[in-house]
């Protein structure tokens, strides 16, 4: 049975000024690196056999300090890049409702659907636990890429609470469905107490 963790990459300067990322290679601030440091430290003692990560350097970044705390490469798979926000990249919600209207989320700004979002990461995300069968996989990613499909993968699972950065959610294969056996855990971070089933 494939077990895989996905954890949201460490927070950075446009995480805090609540600005569009999307495929804006924004490294992880002081905080981030050391959400990231933390979340290694917690998963040091965790068995996991790889580390694939998104190739913007947030993500990379937060999957290479754990690699190191683990000892394991990471390998990059650019199907875990964060969605393309096309033109609204960069732009906080006032500069959105500034420059396009109250509107604007309803307008073809190039941002890349819901959809595509959905099969990109199912795709990898299944892609990656049957080439590890009977493995354990960290990926390391973005938030609205592994939001997105967690509401495909485990419909039946509440995931409306908001991604926190370097939280952890663990799924596991089991027949005929996913099940979530954690799910946006922060206890590293000493702010919040994990839901886990």
């Amino acid at each position: 049975m494939a077990i895989i963790g996905l954890i949201r990459h460490g927070i950075t300067d446009w995480n805090n000024e609540y600005r569009a990322q999307g495929l804006a290679d924004i490294p992880l601030n002081e905080v981030g690196q050391r959400q990231a440091e933390l979340l290694a430290q917690r998963l040091k003692n965790e068995d996991w056999d790889y580390i694939y990560s998104s190739d913007l350097s947030r993500a990379l970044e937060t999957a290479e300090i754990i690699g190191r705390i683990k000892n394991i490469d990471v390998k990059i798979d650019e199907r875990l890049r964060e969605m393309n926000c096309g033109l609204i990249e960069g732009t906080t919600e006032q500069d959105r409702v500034n420059k396009w209207g109250y509107g604007w989320s309803k307008l073809d700004l190039g941002m890349e659907s819901n959809d595509d979002i959905i099969s990109r990461g199912v795709e990898c995300f299944m892609d990656l636990s049957e080439r590890h069968p009977d493995k354990k996989v960290l990926i390391v990613s973005h938030g609205a890429l592994i939001g997105l499909s967690l509401k495909k993968l485990i419909p039946h699972f509440d995931t409306s609470e908001h991604l926190h950065n370097t939280s952890v959610t663990i799924l596991d294969k089991a027949e005929p469905r996913w099940n979530c056996k954690l799910y946006n855990c922060i206890t590293h971070l000493n702010t919040e107490r994990c839901e886990s089933n």
